[in-house]
């Protein structure tokens, strides 16, 4: 028994009839719902103009820092209403440097009282080998542009206007499960809290002697989100059903990062942020693009014509299809379907256990080499179609792995399609009924309830992204595994 993708793309009785039929129902459900996914929230929105300075920010204590750069959390203090307008005209305030809150002291007291507040976050990059010039770093780092929106790459007042070169990185679309940088700009690096401590030796010399950086780097401007999903796992153990849901919001990620031709490369639980909705459900962001593959002439064919390619960070979770690559004239790479395998292996965390390709001994395994019988079990309290789908994500060979379009779906199906679309009533009408009941109710609940509901956001996502044969081959997939003998797995 294989878990491939070796199945007839039409299950249905009136094939092509009923596949014109769908159509028509998934059209009207994506031109409704692919709108309304796109209304992502702006921190900055109301400041168009502004924020394209380092000294506009107020900036506070670091939230953490990678291998490449240091966060901050920060904020755009609130202007007088005279001083805003002429922010608007574009009469910069002046000031010599960000304004920074020292570690344990607060602002000085203003009736009513409030403690300061930091809905940004602020990436400063560390910049060893770009030199000191705008351009310079805009091409370097031009990887961490790729989720920055249009506005974000603007430069009114004073920044520098970055022109992507033909052919250059691609420019990601917005969507609710992708980071979105909000501004981009270069600026001279300052001193920042914790900065001689954390990070000494990446420091331009005028602040540290022995420093190695440059004078100026890039930063940007991103939504501050509560924790990164390491940190959400250490005090939190999600129920099998949450994370479904957790896995799910991962994949639509991964979809669209493919539809845009992207591969991130970095997946891992470091790279993903998290924050709560109304009911405690966690909402899961794919952030940290500086890894990426998001070249518009190769899309996700990278030639590796020598091991001087880049071919991605995060060893440990790199797809087997790309960790036993071997360089030629003509070898290729191919990415399509190298981050969904990642999600496959941080399940394993997601559902509380250790990921099998981190750490030593002998439970450790290799994408090199791993065979899928030493994949370690997942608990029976997980859903027998959630552990097929994991064991198939993480297959050695990519074409028997399903899509990531395809194994969303099969968590839609799962969770919320669970008697309607049981194999004996697998009909083309009853598929499209079902779809129409899913939308209309998703409609009222996004509606109705001011909640910023998790499950609701999942199922517009959904019905933003039906299509026909995705849709027909997940079905397939949940009726093969369900009639498969269970031991075999």
């Amino acid at each position: 028994w294989s878990f491939g993708l070796a199945v007839p793309l039409h299950p249905f009785t009136e094939a092509s009839r009923g596949s014109r039929a769908h159509s028509a129902c998934s059209f009207s459900s994506q031109a409704i719902f692919t709108q309304k996914n796109k209304l992502l929230p702006d921190p900055l929105d109301t400041r168009r103009w502004q924020g394209f300075r380092l000294e506009e920010y107020l900036i506070g204590q670091s939230i953490g820092k990678g291998c490449s750069a240091a966060v901050y959390e920060a904020t755009m203090p609130v202007l007088p209403r005279g001083l805003e307008e002429a922010e608007r005209l574009g009469q910069l305030l002046p000031g010599k440097g960000p304004e920074i809150l020292p570690r344990g002291e607060e602002e000085a007291p203003a009736p009513p009282p409030r403690a300061p507040a930091f809905p940004l976050a602020i990436k400063m990059m560390w910049n060893i080998s770009a030199g000191s010039s705008s351009e310079a770093i805009f091409s370097t780092m031009s990887q961490e542009l790729v989720p920055a929106s249009p506005v974000a790459l603007a430069g009114e007042y004073g920044a520098i206007s970055h022109r992507r070169p033909k052919g250059g990185h691609r420019q990601l679309a917005p969507h609710p499960n992708i980071i979105r940088v909000f501004r981009a700009f270069t600026s001279t690096v300052p001193l920042l809290p914790g900065a001689l401590v954390d990070y000494p030796d990446v420091l331009p010399p005028r602040l540290h002697p022995e420093g190695l950086g440059h004078g100026r780097t890039l930063f940007l401007v991103m939504k501050n989100y509560p924790c990164t999903l390491r940190q959400y796992l250490r005090g939190n153990t999600p129920s099998p059903r949450l994370a479904a849901v957790m896995i799910l919001q991962l994949l639509e990620g991964v979809h669209h990062l493919v539809q845009q031709g992207v591969a991130h490369r970095d997946l891992k639980s470091d790279n993903i942020l998290v924050e709560l909705d109304a009911d405690g459900c966690p909402w899961l962001v794919i952030t940290d693009f500086g890894c990426c593959l998001a070249d518009e002439r190769v899309g996700l064919q990278l030639p590796f014509t020598s091991w001087y390619v880049d071919r991605g960070g995060n060893g440990c979770l790199m797809a087997p299809e790309v960790s036993t690559a071997c360089p030629g004239p003509r070898a290729v790479i191919d990415y399509s379907k190298a981050d969904t395998w990642a999600v496959g292996a941080l399940a394993y965390e997601i559902f509380g256990l250790p990921n099998p390709f981190y750490g030593q001994g002998r439970a450790h395994l290799e994408s090199r080499s791993y065979q899928e019988a030493q994949l370690p079990a997942l608990p029976e309290r997980v859903p027998w179609d959630v552990r097929c789908l994991v064991r198939s994500l993480l297959q050695r060979e990519a074409y028997k792995r399903p899509s990531a379009r395809v194994a969303a779906n099969v968590l839609h199906l799962s969770l919320w399609g669970e008697h309607t679309l049981a194999p004996k009533n697998l009909k083309l009408d009853k598929m499209i009924s079902w779809l129409l009941q899913q939308s209309a109710a998703t409609l009222l609940a996004n509606r109705l309830t001011e909640k910023n509901c998790v499950e609701t956001k999942m199922k517009m996502l959904f019905l933003a992204n039906l299509e026909y044969e995705a849709l027909s081959q997940a079905a397939l997939l949940l009726d093969s595994w369900r009639a498969a003998p269970r031991q075999l797995l």
